[in-house]
């Protein structure tokens, strides 16, 4: 019982391929389709994102001697980040700048991050002008250093490596939007056939008979001349 199931699955899936394989230039269509879709939508409709970064060098090397564990300074550069995106340093950075922006907005273009096992801190400001996310950038480093330096009695963090100019955009990336379109388009076309061939439960061959209804074809008519030919529709039998 267990072998005829699984020859009726081969027999399913060999029908099942030569569904697609005949329909191959349809999916390819729709690929090619939805490749266009995507670079056109990336192209024309998203705005593109340009970011910079600065690094600030957290402890100099008079400090460290005053550290008893070296993981204070890690402890320290994660208080750092947070004084970063504080509502005092982020808009005095909007005023210095004249940024026609409020506080939360200003925050979602700012991210902080620390690389592990260092003492190092990465400000980025991604915006869709790539000098007024430089200008940010470089304004958001030295005014964090400055309120590092006065609200907590320390020596300011040194800047390591300014803001740059970004030449490219970080956001959106074509290659993965026009892959993602392809891949979508593929999938979408190849399953509309897949559907319509598991939903189809029409007689079409002398195949069939013997498969769904368990009855051996004794003959094969051919058509008359000029007559059409018909496809009734039978019901498979479970």
């Amino acid at each position: 019982m267990h072998e005829l199931e699984n020859d009726e699955i081969e027999i399913d899936l060999k029908e099942l391929f030569e569904v697609l394989k005949s329909k191959i230039l349809v999916i390819l269509a729709t690929t090619v389709i939805f490749i266009a879709v995507s670079a056109g939508v990336t192209r024309f409709m998203i705005t593109p994102m340009y970011s910079s970064t600065a690094q600030l060098y957290v402890i100099s090397s008079t400090d460290l001697s005053q550290l008893t564990n070296l993981t204070m300074g890690t402890q320290l550069t994660q208080d750092y980040m947070e004084i970063v995106t504080t509502r005092g340093v982020v808009n005095k950075v909007i005023d210095n700048l004249g940024l026609d922006l409020d506080y939360e907005e200003m925050l979602d273009k700012i991210t902080v991050e620390n690389p592990t096992d260092t003492r190092i801190m990465e400000i980025s400001v991604s915006d869709p002008d790539p000098e007024e996310a430089m200008e940010i950038t470089q304004e958001l480093a030295e005014v964090t250093a400055d309120t590092v330096s006065s609200k907590m009695d320390v020596k300011a963090p040194t800047i390591i490596e300014d803001a740059y100019l970004a030449d490219e955009p970080d956001s959106p990336s074509m290659l993965r939007n026009v892959a993602i379109g392809g891949l979508l388009g593929l999938i979408l076309s190849a399953g509309v056939f897949i559907i319509q061939f598991i939903m189809n439960d029409t007689i079409r061959r002398e195949d069939d008979i013997e498969k769904y209804l368990g009855i051996n074809t004794l003959a094969k008519l051919p058509l008359a001349s000029g007559e059409k030919k018909r496809t009734k529709k039978v019901r498979r039998v479970q």
